[in-house]
């Protein structure tokens, strides 16, 4: 079979993408990815991946573009959807998978112009304005959070299912911003890394680029011994060393954490499209598989009070709770309806 894989702008929908190009292979299928300029795609995909091939059109979100912006970012989507069409029929797709994000916008409606199946991935537990636009029309419409959902779970790339394990003691804390950082989660790591060497709890934190040298500079001042990241490709090694984590709420990184076993406290991104990081976190929450805070409310106490909580029944619950094999499971069900 020949799909395509498209979406993107986050770290989050590529890390889907990843997940499902990783499957497709596996299942002995061929995958091309059409994403964007703009965005992280092409760091992604843009040297590696498993992808036979890969495109990067001139796209932009909408969603918060004002007057002429929006005007702007309609007239790139609709170029770009002509350019996908033409990609779509030079590789003769058979079906295209949309992870979401405004990468997926283009070959998504030209998938559907080209009357092929169209297959949707929505990671948050609030639906996007792309996915709910075209839900309507599309083959399948996964969701881990929809109990309706065709297939239950979260596809995550194979090694976290690999590497899971059953965390008894905190002995390593890993802080997690997501793939652009988080200055309040920085802040917490900060104010608390002094406790945190004194308890002898080992830190790994992975603070985004912008604010590399900044959290590096406050640790050198502190004498604080710490493994220290903007960006790195080797988080699932990372999150597997790790006992604990404290992390934006982001989809991907969640499952991640979850599959893997990790316990962790989730403080969402406030300013998130329709607060969904929060809402992410509350489904973890409500099945008492985790801890959420919201920033600005006593964070630093939130979790010098967890550094005490017992975190073998989290992590295995964890790890009974998370379906594996998702993302095959997701291409199995293109090609039986295909």
């Amino acid at each position: 079979m020949k799909l395509c894989i498209t979406g993107g702008g986050t770290g989050g929908h590529l890390m889907i993408a990843e997940a499902l190009v990783e499957a497709a292979v596996l299942e002995g299928h061929e995958a091309i990815f059409i994403g964007s300029t703009h965005g992280q795609d092409r760091r992604y995909f843009g040297e590696r991946s498993s992808f036979s091939h890969v495109y990067f059109l001139e796209t932009s979100g909408v969603v918060n573009q004002k007057g002429f912006g929006k005007f702007k970012a309609l007239w790139k989507i609709f170029r770009a959807f002509l350019s996908a069409r033409k990609i779509l029929k030079q590789h003769q797709i058979q079906a295209t998978y949309s992870v979401g994000g405004f990468s997926a916008a283009p070959a998504s409606f030209a998938t559907l112009s080209r009357f092929l199946p169209l297959f949707i991935h929505e990671q948050n537990a609030v639906e996007g304005r792309l996915n709910s636009l075209l839900k309507p029309f599309a083959k399948a419409f996964i969701s881990a959070y929809d109990k309706n959902s065709p297939i239950q779970g979260y596809p995550v790339k194979e090694v976290y299912v690999q590497k899971a394990r059953l965390r008894t003691t905190l002995k390593n804390i890993i802080f997690l911003g997501g793939s652009h950082g988080a200055k309040a989660i920085n802040d917490l790591a900060l104010r608390s890394a002094l406790e945190l060497q004194k308890k002898g709890i080992g830190i790994i934190h992975q603070t985004g680029e912008s604010d590399f040298e900044r959290v590096k500079s406050e640790y050198e001042k502190m004498g604080v011994r710490v493994e220290l990241y903007g960006f790195t490709s080797e988080l699932p090694a990372l999150i597997e060393r790790a006992d604990f984590a404290v992390s934006r709420a982001g989809a991907s990184t969640l499952w991640e954490l979850s599959l893997n076993g990790c316990p962790a406290l989730f403080i969402p991104y406030p300013h998130a499209a329709g607060d969904h990081q929060f809402h992410n976190a509350a489904f973890i929450v409500e099945n008492k598989l985790g801890w959420c805070q919201r920033e600005g409310e006593g964070l630093k106490e939130k979790l010098v009070e967890l550094l005490d909580e017992p975190l073998e029944k989290k992590s295995e619950a964890l790890m009974q709770y998370a379906t594996t094999d998702v993302a095959q499971k997701m291409i199995r069900q293109v090609v039986s309806l295909v």
